[in-house]
């Protein structure tokens, strides 16, 4: 296989109420925005696997302890239906490579607060798109 894909990045955000998602080289940055509350991904090698990994922007030092704890929140309910459009809005790259359906998702929480802070298992893309 190919190891292009590790440049694969993913970026997802619903600022609008509309999901929104791109996939290239690199992050769209310019479609940030200040309250930062994109899934940002990437695809990383690991031995002879691959692993997703996220990035979720809950408190990079702007907000207080209860528009954390909200954020944190939001997040959480909010990832799973972010996941799956991701899967759906990149298929074809699924289906030329359908081992990385097994690939374990990997999400990071950055939040200056460090009860927020921390990294966790997500299950794999087979297991978040057969549980909706």
């Amino acid at each position: 296989m190919k190891s292009s894909f590790l440049h694969r990045h993913h970026f997802h955000s619903d600022v609008t109420g509309e999901l929104f998602l791109t996939t290239g080289m690199n992050y769209a940055w310019e479609k940030t925005n200040p309250t930062r509350d994109e899934v940002l991904a990437e695809w990383k090698a690991n031995r002879d696997s691959y692993l997703f990994y996220v990035y979720l922007y809950v408190n990079p030092g702007q907000f207080t302890p209860s528009v954390t704890a909200k954020r944190n929140e939001v997040f959480r309910r909010e990832l799973p239906l972010a996941l799956q459009a991701i899967r759906y809005g990149d298929r074809a790259f699924f289906e030329a490579h359908p081992q990385l359906e097994q690939a374990p998702i990997i999400v990071t929480f950055i939040s200056a607060d460090p009860q927020f802070a921390r990294q966790e298992y997500w299950g794999t893309f087979q297991s978040i798109t057969s549980s909706s």
